[in-house]
């Protein structure tokens, strides 16, 4: 069968950059294609022999009276077993209405300007397809080239390597990160914060990774979250998942959630799992 990616999301949030990295890794890409076609789209690209293995497809508000059909139809395939994945990207609303003064474009969903109820109008339409969603990708604090490489790294692997695991820190005091799986909260651990000679630097360094980790609770707290993981992520694997986040947070997401994040990257190597820092730099 044809491996086929569903991209959707919120107008401003970044589908067009993402269907361009697809189509830069090898996928025909078509956007926009009228959702009652779909079936009959499928039906031609696996009776194409070789010709097409890889497809991605744009399917959102624009889709206009068709669109309300796109989730039922979109279940149906996931039911018959279909390999398919939806990329879903969101982003905060001020985000969203900041980019779109910016580009002094119109949203489609708002004839008479008001930006903020095109918006709010979209998220409703959107709700029951972001459900759906293999990997939603909150693009807020993304830039264009973050988000390429976002998209790359879950996109651009052998085919034998069916889950990507992308494991990120964050900051409390900067937002919650919804487009994650599972979170984990580690501030309770010792908090380089408040050594003076610590404080400037970063769980990157090997001042920091030392204090954050050369103590018993850090020590006992890393072997059960490993336990854990280790279990779960072949249940994922098992299951047909194809993405898993996991999102480690501390109060700033400087020092003992990165700490942890790198320790955990490498002890999941032979995954090649995808890492960030969210919030390293912010103050």
């Amino acid at each position: 069968m044809t491996k086929l990616v569903i991209i959707s999301g919120l107008s401003g949030s970044g589908k067009s950059t993402a269907v361009n990295v697809l189509e830069d890794l090898g996928y025909y890409c078509v956007d926009n294609l009228p959702i009652t076609l779909l079936p009959k789209f499928i039906e031609l690209c696996d009776n194409s022999g070789k010709d097409i293995q890889k497809v991605a497809l744009v399917i959102d508000i624009r889709e206009g009276i068709f669109f309300d059909r796109a989730p039922e139809l979109i279940k149906e395939l996931k039911d018959r077993g279909y390999p398919l994945d939806i990329i879903f990207l969101d982003s905060e609303d001020s985000t969203l209405i900041k980019r779109y003064k910016e580009t002094r474009r119109k949203h489609p969903l708002s004839s008479d300007g008001n930006i903020s109820l095109g918006i709010s109008r979209e998220r409703e339409k959107l709700s029951e397809l972001k459900d759906l969603a293999d990997i939603t990708i909150d693009t807020s604090e993304y830039n264009v080239h973050d988000l390429r490489e976002l998209i790359r790294d879950n996109f651009d692997r052998p085919d034998s390597q069916r889950l990507s695991l992308n494991i990120f820190s964050f900051g409390h005091k900067h937002g919650f990160p919804n487009e994650a799986d599972m979170v984990f909260d580690v501030r309770f651990l010792p908090n380089p914060h408040f050594v003076e000679e610590l404080k400037e630097l970063d769980g990157t360094s090997d001042e920091v990774k030392e204090y954050v980790l050369d103590n018993e609770i850090t020590k006992e707290y890393l072997q059960k979250l490993k336990d854990f993981l280790e279990y779960l992520i072949p249940k994922y694997d098992k299951e047909g998942k194809s993405y898993l986040t996991i999102a480690i947070g501390c109060t700033g997401g400087k020092h003992r959630s990165v700490a942890i994040v790198d320790t955990l990257s490498q002890h999941f190597k032979l995954l090649s799992p995808k890492i960030r820092h969210r919030d390293i730099l912010k103050k």
